[in-house]
C-alpha cells in the first residue's frame, strides 16, 4: 500500500469515527427527551412499496402507511424527499413542514442514512411523474448507529458481503432477489416431489456412524451420553431404513455437513435433497431428475434455456448418457475396458502422470483419469453411468458388468449437480463393500465410510429395489440465479474468523 493510500485510509477511519459519534449523539439527544426509538414496539403497515408502485392507478389519491430504510433524502428547505426501502422495493415519500408539523419535521432532517421510520400520508404522482406518499404523519422506528457501507466502501470488498450479509442485503436489491428465488426453487422441488405421492421426512443430523458419501465428517461429542458422535455427511442411510420400515417414497431437503475445503463450489455445510423410491432403479431416478430440474427452471424461469458464465445451457432438450468408460477413452485415449489388471491399470497412470495410492482399485485408478480428462468436457447436461464398484459402495452392480453399477451422476459445466443409483439391498454384499471401507479408513483414507452395522442389520429385513437420488440445492441454485460462487447462494457462508 502506497502513503497516499495510507492516508486515504487513515482520513477515511478518522471521518468514520466522527459520524459514529454524531449518530451516537443524535441517539442521546433522543433519548434525553423522552423519544428513545428503541422502546418502539409495532408499526401498522397497510401496505408495502411495490403494492403502492404497481396498484398506483386504483391506489392514487388514497391513504397509505408504510416503513423501511431511509435509502437517502434531499432537504428543500420546508420539504424534504426521503427514498425509502422495504423488503419488496423503494418509494419516494414527500415531507412537508405544513403536513406534518414543525417539530416533527425538524426532527426528521436529524434523521440519518439507515434509520427505519414510517410515513402515513396520501399516493400521489409528483409533478415530474413520480410515484411517491404525501406524508401527514411521520415516525423514527429505530436509529442506525453505523453508516452504510455505499458511502464508504461500496461493496468492494466481497469477503465483508459474505461477514456481514445483512449489511449486503439492505444495499443491494439484486442479491435479496437471489435468494428470493433460492427460497422459490427449493419450494418448486418440493411441490414436484410431493405432486408425486413422495412424503417429506426429516432423520438424524448426529449419526454414530458416517455414511452415504464420501466425505470427511465433522466430530462432536454429547456430554450426557459420553458418546463421540459426527455431524451426517448424508441422510441416505437413515432414509433407506424408512424403505425398508414400509414407506415407498421418501425425500429430504437439508444441511449437510463435510469436512472439507471452501472454495466457489464448497461450503463445509451445504443443502441436500435426497430422496428414495421402491420398485424402480436408477433409469427412474434419471426421469425424475432431468424432469424436475427441467420443471424448476421453466416454472423459476419461463424456460428450460439457461446461460451460465456466458455459456448457453439447454435445460429443455434431452440430456446426454455416457458411459465413464466411453469418456476416458474419448478424452484420455486409454480403453479401460482392455486393461485387465491392477498392475495395467497402475502403468497407464504413471504413463499419464496421475498419482495411485496404495489403497486404490482398478475401478479407483478408471476415476482418476475421468477427474483428469472428462469432468470439465461434460458441459451440456450430461448423464454420466457405468461407475466402477470401488467407488460406489452403496450402488447395486450393473448384472451384466459386475465389476461396475448402476449409477449415474449428472454434470453440467464440468460440475456434479446430482449423484444417483440403483440402491444395493444385498446384505451380504453391503457387508463386503463396508468390510472394504473400513480397510480404506484404516489405510489413512479420511473420506471413506463408516461401517453401518445397524443398517446392515435393516437390510437383513429385507429392502425391496430401490432407486435413490441426491441433488446438490446449492449449486442448482447456483445455476438457475447465475451466481458464481456457493457463497453467493448461502446466507451466511463458512468464513475464516478475520483476525486468525
Amino acid at each position: 500500500m502506497s502513503e497516499q493510500d495510507r492516508a486515504n485510509v487513515g482520513e477515511e477511519s478518522r471521518e468514520l469515527s466522527e459520524l459514529l459519534q454524531i449518530r451516537r449523539e443524535k441517539l442521546a439527544a433522543l433519548k434525553e427527551a423522552g423519544e428513545n426509538p428503541f422502546e418502539c414496539t409495532k408499526y401498522d403497515r397497510t401496505a408495502q412499496t411495490a403494492q403502492i408502485v404497481e396498484n398506483f392507478e386504483r391506489l392514487e389519491g388514497t391513504t397509505a402507511a408504510i416503513a423501511g430504510r431511509v435509502m437517502s433524502k434531499r432537504d428543500m428547505g420546508k420539504a424534504s424527499f426521503f427514498d425509502i426501502a422495504d423488503s419488496t422495493g423503494r418509494l419516494q415519500v414527500y415531507v412537508k413542514v405544513d403536513e406534518v408539523g414543525a417539530g416533527a419535521y425538524e426532527a426528521a432532517k436529524k434523521w440519518d442514512i439507515g434509520d427505519l421510520a414510517g410515513f402515513e400520508g396520501e399516493i400521489f404522482r409528483t409533478r415530474r411523474g413520480e410515484i411517491s406518499l404525501k406524508a401527514v404523519k411521520i415516525e423514527l422506528l429505530s436509529k442506525s448507529l453505523l453508516p452504510l457501507p455505499e458511502k464508504w466502501h461500496g461493496l468492494k470488498d466481497v469477503e465483508l458481503r459474505y461477514r456481514q450479509r445483512y449489511v449486503d442485503l439492505i444495499v443491494s436489491p439484486d442479491v435479496r432477489e437471489v435468494f428470493a428465488n433460492r427460497s422459490r426453487i427449493i419450494k418448486e422441488m418440493r411441490t414436484f416431489l410431493d405432486g408425486r405421492d413422495f412424503l417429506e421426512v426429516e432423520t438424524p443430523m448426529l449419526h454414530m456412524a458416517a455414511g452415504g458419501a464420501a466425505a470427511r465428517p465433522f466430530l462432536t461429542h454429547h456430554n450426557a451420553l459420553d458418546l463421540d458422535m459426527k455431524l451426517r455427511i448424508s441422510p441416505e442411510l437413515h432414509l433407506k431404513r424408512l424403505i425398508v420400515g414400509g414407506f415407498d417414497r421418501v425425500y429430504e431437503i437439508g444441511r449437510v455437513f463435510r469436512n472439507e475445503g471452501i472454495s466457489t463450489r464448497h461450503n463445509p455445510e451445504f443443502t441436500i435433497m435426497e430422496l428414495y423410491q421402491a420398485y424402480t432403479d436408477y433409469e427412474g431416478m434419471m426421469e425424475i431428475t432431468e424432469t424436475m430440474i427441467r420443471t424448476v427452471a421453466n416454472r423459476l424461469l419461463g424456460t428450460g434455456k439457461v446461460t451460465f458464465d456466458g455459456v448457453d445451457i439447454d435445460l429443455d432438450k434431452p440430456f446426454a448418457r455416457l458411459t465413464m468408460l466411453d469418456a476416458v477413452k474419448e478424452h484420455s485415449g486409454v480403453d479401460f475396458s482392455a486393461i485387465q489388471t491392477l498392475e495395467d491399470a497402475k502403468a497407464a497412470a504413471k504413463e499419464h502422470h496421475i498419482k495411485v495410492e496404495p489403497e486404490h482399485g482398478k475401478g479407483d485408478v478408471l476415476n482418476l483419469f475421468f477427474e483428469k480428462y472428462c469432468e470439465d468436457k461434460l458441459v451440456q447436461p450430461t448423464f454420466l453411468i457405468g461407475h466402477p464398484v470401488e467407488i460406489s459402495p452403496l450402488a447395486k452392480r450393473d448384472p451384466q458388468n459386475p465389476d461396475y453399477t448402476e449409477r449415474f451422476e449428472l454434470f453440467i459445466l464440468g460440475r456434479e449437480y446430482a449423484n444417483a443409483y440403483s440402491e444395493l439391498n444385498d446384505p451380504i454384499d453391503q457387508r463386503e463393500r463396508f468390510a472394504r471401507q473400513a480397510a480404506l479408513q484404516a489405510a489413512g483414507n479420511q473420506e471413506a465410510n463408516d461401517f453401518d452395522v445397524d443398517f446392515v442389520n435393516a437390510l437383513e429385513y429385507g429392502m425391496p429395489p430401490t432407486g435413490g437420488l441426491g441433488i446438490g440445492v446449492d449449486r442448482l441454485v447456483m445455476l438457475l440465479t447465475g451466481a458464481p460462487s456457493i457463497r453467493d447462494v448461502i446466507f451466511f457462508p463458512t468464513m475464516k474468523p478475520v483476525n486468525s
